[in-house]
C-alpha cells in the first residue's frame, strides 16, 4: 500500500507543477483536467503524508522508553499510545480513501418512488416516504423538484419521480434505494387492525446529455391530454409527453407542467437516467442489475427497511439497526445518522472483499 501511495504522491506534485506552468494555464482544457484530478487526489495526500509524520513521531519516540531519563521514558509511555492510535485510524482512513469511487458519488439524483403492495395504504405510505426525503434534502440544503406524480384520490402516490440537486446528493441517497415496509392501522380502518403496507424506492444518477447518447431517429414521442388524479381532463391542449426509446423500449411520461416543451424536459432526464443505469449494468460484471436489486418485487415480505408505527420504531435490516421513539422525527427527514450508519457498513464490506450495500442488496431479516 505504501508504494502505492507512493506514486500518487507523486502525481500528485507533477499536478502541482503543471498548475503553476504557464503553458497549461494558458490551455484552459488541460488546466480544468489537472485542477480536477489535483483535487481528486488531496485528501488521500495529506492522510498519506500525515500518517507518514505520525509513523516518524513514533520511531523517534519508542527508543526513549529505555532512556536512563525517568521523566523522558514516562513522557514517551504517555505519548506512544495516542501516536499508536492516530497510526491505526489514518492507515485505515487510508485504506478507505483508496477504494474504488462511485464515479456517480457527487450527481444528482432522480428518486422513483411507487406503492407497492396494499392498496391506498402503500400509495398513502409513498406520500410519507415523499415527504421523508424531501425534508431531508431540505436539511441538507439541496433542491427539489416533483417530475412527474400520479396521485390517489386521498393524498397518496401511485407512483412519484422526484429530482434532488446538491451537492453529493447521490452518494448519501443511493443506500435508500430498495423496498421500505410500513406497519401501521389506516386512517380507513375502522376495526382497529395493523396493516403492513409497501413501497419501493429507486435511487438513479441524473446525468448530462453528453455522458448519455440518445439519436432523435431512436425516441418515439407521443403527446396526450393531461388528466388530475380523479381521471378527468383538466386541459384541453395536449400538454402531457411519452417518450418511448425504441432499442431499450424504456418508456417515460410526464404531465405536471401546462407546458408541452416542459413536460418533454422533464421526461427527457428521466430517460437520460434510466439510459445511464442501464449502460452502466452493462458495463459492470454484476450478476443482478442495480435497478431490480433496488426495487425487487414490492411485495410485504421484502423489505430493506420497516416503519412500525405501534412500536413507534426502525428496522434497517442490512444493518440490523433498530432506533426506537424517533420515527415521527425521521419521517420528517431526521434520517442522516442512519445514511451515515449504512456508509460506514458498505465501506466496512468494501474493505473486507464483501459486496456492498449498493450492489445487490443483502437483506438479513427472516423471510427476505
Amino acid at each position: 500500500m505504501r508504494e502505492k501511495l507512493q506514486g500518487i504522491e507523486a502525481r500528485y506534485e507533477r499536478l502541482e507543477k503543471e498548475l503553476s506552468d504557464p503553458a497549461v494555464i494558458a490551455d484552459q482544457e488541460r488546466f480544468q483536467q489537472a485542477a480536477r484530478a489535483h483535487a481528486e487526489l488531496g485528501e488521500l495526500v495529506a492522510t498519506f503524508r500525515e500518517a507518514r509524520e505520525i509513523r516518524r513521531q513514533i520511531e523517534e519516540t519508542r527508543p526513549l522508553l529505555h532512556d536512563h531519563d525517568p521523566d523522558l521514558r514516562s513522557l514517551a509511555e504517555e505519548e506512544l499510545p495516542a501516536l499508536e492510535q492516530q497510526r491505526e485510524a489514518l492507515e485505515h482512513r487510508l485504506r478507505v480513501l483508496l477504494l474504488p469511487r462511485d464515479p456517480a458519488d457527487e450527481k444528482d439524483v432522480i428518486m422513483e418512488i411507487r406503492a407497492g403492495t396494499g392498496g391506498e395504504e402503500a400509495a398513502l405510505f409513498a406520500g410519507d416516504l415523499l415527504r421523508m426525503y424531501m425534508r431531508y434534502a431540505e436539511r441538507m440544503g439541496w433542491k427539489t423538484e416533483i417530475l412527474s406524480a400520479n396521485e390517489t384520490g386521498i393524498g397518496g402516490f401511485k407512483e412519484i419521480i422526484l429530482s434532488i440537486r446538491g451537492k453529493g446528493a447521490y452518494s448519501r441517497l443511493k443506500y435508500e434505494g430498495g423496498p421500505h415496509r410500513v406497519q401501521r392501522i389506516p386512517e380507513t380502518e375502522s376495526g382497529g387492525r395493523i396493516h403492513t403496507s409497501a413501497a419501493t424506492v429507486a435511487v438513479l444518477p441524473e446525468v448530462e446529455d453528453v455522458e448519455v447518447h440518445i439519436h432523435p431517429d431512436d425516441l418515439e414521442v407521443d403527446t396526450f391530454r393531461a388528466s388530475s388524479a380523479g381521471g378527468q381532463n383538466v386541459q384541453k391542449n395536449e400538454t402531457a409527453v411519452r417518450i418511448t426509446h425504441r432499442p431499450t423500449r424504456i418508456v417515460v411520461s410526464c404531465q405536471d407542467e401546462r407546458s408541452q416543451l416542459q413536460n418533454r424536459e422533464k421526461a427527457m432526464r428521466m430517460l437520460r437516467a434510466r439510459l445511464y443505469e442501464r449502460m452502466q449494468q452493462e458495463q459492470s460484471a454484476e450478476v443482478s442489475s442495480a435497478r431490480r436489486a433496488q426495487v425487487a418485487s414490492g411485495d410485504r415480505s421484502d423489505k430493506i427497511r420497516t416503519y412500525n408505527f405501534p412500536q413507534n420504531r426502525l428496522t434497517d435490516h442490512r444493518i440490523g439497526r433498530t432506533v426506537i421513539n424517533r420515527l415521527e422525527a425521521i419521517l420528517d427527514g431526521d434520517i442522516d445518522d442512519i445514511i451515515e450508519e449504512l456508509r460506514r457498513a458498505d465501506e466496512a464490506a468494501r474493505l473486507s472483499g464483501e459486496e456492498g450495500l449498493t450492489g445487490a442488496k443483502r437483506l438479513v431479516a427472516a423471510g427476505a
